[in-house]
């Protein structure tokens, strides 16, 4: 799960939809399938898994040009499933359900983002069909109550939730891209999305990277996740 934080997400809506509206009247994407409106795809958002190469190659440069901060939270379903099946092994009465691991991921992505401001207005993607905006203000509420009790720090932070999907926010295919990026290192070892866009990378928490340490482990600029993130954060 990422977190993107945008200083200034009408500037960045604002030509994302500008390079979308450039690309649709290239000739060179005249007849690409995902540039069809019908299609439901590039024709009407970003979105980094349905985009051709040449359309993420622009969309990446663009991000390059805003000072967005990506925050992300990695979980391993292997370590999720036997923590299920410990749980079911205790008592019979456990059932996992998706909603809990993403509510508590949730709570771990904000946990020590809300106590920096004022204000917080938080734009997440839908998720099916049901209105969770609810829950996910519970969980946004459960990260400011850890921090407080960890630092011994009320949080007074305003928080604003709204729902919204890909096409309808902008800045939701922003982050898509950096998801993307991270869940390619991951899944297909293959790194240069992410090295490319490592200078936008403020956090990524590995939880179940408990072998290395009791709490999992935290990359940043100075503890890159790749070792190309490192040499180009070095200037080798």
């Amino acid at each position: 799960m990422g977190l993107l934080q945008v200083e200034d997400p009408t500037t960045l809506a604002v030509e994302l939809e500008q390079l979308r509206a450039e690309l649709a009247a290239d000739p060179y994407f005249r007849d690409v399938p995902s540039f069809q409106p019908g299609r439901g795809k590039t024709a009407v958002a970003f979105h980094a898994k349905d985009d051709l190469p040449e359309v993420r190659r622009e969309v990446f440069k663009l991000l390059l040009r805003h000072p967005v901060k990506f925050y992300a939270v990695v979980r391993d379903m292997q370590a999720v499933l036997a923590y299920v099946r410990e749980r079911n092994a205790r008592g019979g009465n456990y059932r996992y359900h998706p909603n809990e691991l993403y509510d508590n991921t949730v709570a771990r992505l904000f946990k020590n983002r809300l106590h920096q401001y004022e204000s917080c207005h938080v734009c997440y993607a839908v998720r099916g069909s049901s209105d969770r905006t609810r829950a996910f203000a519970s969980a946004l509420e459960l990260a400011r109550e850890r921090f407080a009790r960890q630092w011994d720090k009320q949080v007074a932070t305003a928080i604003q939730v709204t729902p919204a999907r890909s096409a309808q926010q902008a800045c939701l295919q922003a982050v898509d891209y950096l998801l993307w990026a991270l869940q390619r290192h991951y899944t297909r070892q293959e790194s240069r999305f992410l090295d490319m866009m490592w200078g936008k990378v403020s956090l990524i928490h590995a939880v179940d990277e408990t072998d290395k340490a009791p709490y999992g482990v935290y990359y940043s600029k100075t503890k890159p996740l790749t070792g190309a993130a490192l040499r180009n954060e070095v200037g080798i």
